[in-house]
């Protein structure tokens, strides 16, 4: 019997949860404590787990070098295109009103873009420099 099989059984279990409750502070930040920071560490906590108990190799095989990569660059274009949308239609650059026909609306939209943006990113980067550090290719 393998030494690890505990760890491995245990991650499987944790590991979708520690995703749900990613996505839950993802989604409540704007609400109450959370965001896409906290969300976009979390996400990748449980990448880093999954690697550390399976392996690097399978772990990069579940999230290849190019998944991040897009991950990175969609997040990016998220934040930077909702601020140029703001522009677009004649607020200032990150200015949320301008995206819905109300006020509110559009402060609701803008944050929850804003931070969807925030969250990919951060979870892209935390995989990425924990694939650079073990040695896998970027």
């Amino acid at each position: 019997m393998n030494r690890h099989s505990i760890l491995r059984v245990v991650s499987k279990i944790f590991i979708p949860f520690i995703m749900l409750f990613a996505l839950y502070v993802q989604f409540h930040g704007d609400f109450g404590p959370g965001g896409g920071f906290q969300a976009g560490v979390i996400f990748a906590a449980a990448f880093v787990l999954y690697a550390l108990i399976y392996g690097v190799e399978k772990a990069r095989k579940v999230l290849p070098a190019t998944a991040t990569r897009i991950m990175l660059i969609v997040g990016v274009l998220l934040f930077a295109g909702t601020g140029f949308v703001g522009i677009f239609l004649g607020g200032n650059y990150l200015d949320y009103s301008a995206l819905a026909s109300t006020v509110t609306g559009g402060q609701h939209l803008g944050i929850f873009i804003v931070e969807l943006g925030v969250g990919i990113t951060v979870a892209a980067t935390m995989v990425t420099v924990f694939f650079v550090f073990s040695g896998q290719d970027f």
